[in-house]
C-alpha cells in the first residue's frame, strides 16, 4: 500500500481491529510520513497515546543492527574478543565455568547469538525468590549501569563455556 492511501479512517480501523483481538490488551500505532507531513498516533486497549511501557527485548534488535553495521564498516569483527572493548576488570571472571575462567574467550558472536554462557541477570531469582523482571512488573524500577550488571553477573553460575557446540541460552546480560 502506498502512503497515498493512508488515512485517519483506515488507520483507526487497523487500531480497532488489532486492539479487539483476543490476547491484545494494549497497543499504540504511530505513523509518520516525513515528505508529506502525515502524522498519526492512536492507542487501543488499556494504553493511552502517551503511556509509558516496557519495551523488553526490542532493543536487542537495534543493538544487533548497530553491531552488524560496525562489522560491515570494518570497525568490528564477530570473532573479536569482548576484552578488546571492555576494561579487563569487567571481563575477568564473567564466565567461570567449573573452575575455569573462559571470560577472555567470549566474542561478539557469542554475545549476539546467546552462546556466551553468561547468565541472565534480569531473570535470575534473587535471595527473595523474585527476578528483577518480577520487581519491574510490580513497578519497582531501578537503574542498572554496566558496572553494576557485570558485578552482579559475576556472582551467578554460568550456563556453559562460550561457544559450546549445541548450547545457547537467552541472556539479557549479553546485550
Amino acid at each position: 500500500m502506498s502512503s497515498d492511501h493512508l488515512s485517519k479512517e483506515l488507520l483507526d480501523d487497523v487500531v480497532n481491529s488489532i486492539s479487539n483481538k483476543k490476547g491484545v490488551y494494549s497497543m499504540v500505532l504511530s505513523v509518520e510520513h516525513g515528505s508529506r507531513g502525515f502524522t498519526y498516533t492512536q492507542s487501543g486497549g488499556l494504553m493511552e497515546n502517551d503511556s509509558s511501557y516496557f519495551i523488553a527485548s526490542v532493543t536487542k534488535l537495534y543493538m544487533t543492527v548497530i553491531v552488524m553495521t560496525l562489522i560491515k564498516s570494518g570497525e568490528l569483527k564477530l570473532e573479536d574478543s569482548i576484552s578488546q572493548y571492555l576494561p579487563s576488570g569487567q571481563v575477568k571472571e564473567i564466565n567461570v565455568y567449573k573452575g575455569v575462567d573462559y571470560s577472555s574467550a567470549i566474542t561478539i558472536r557469542h554475545l549476539i547469538s546467546n552462546t556466551s554462557g553468561i547468565p541472565d541477570y534480569f531473570f535470575h531469582k534473587n535471595e527473595k525468590g523474585n527476578t528483577f523482571a518480577d520487581d519491574l512488573l510490580l513497578g519497582h524500577d531501578i537503574s542498572w549501569d554496566q558496572d553494576k550488571t557485570i558485578e552482579y553477573v559475576k556472582k551467578l553460575k554460568p550456563k556453559f563455556p562460550p561457544g559450546k557446540k549445541g548450547k545457547a541460552a537467552y541472556s539479557d546480560t549479553n546485550y
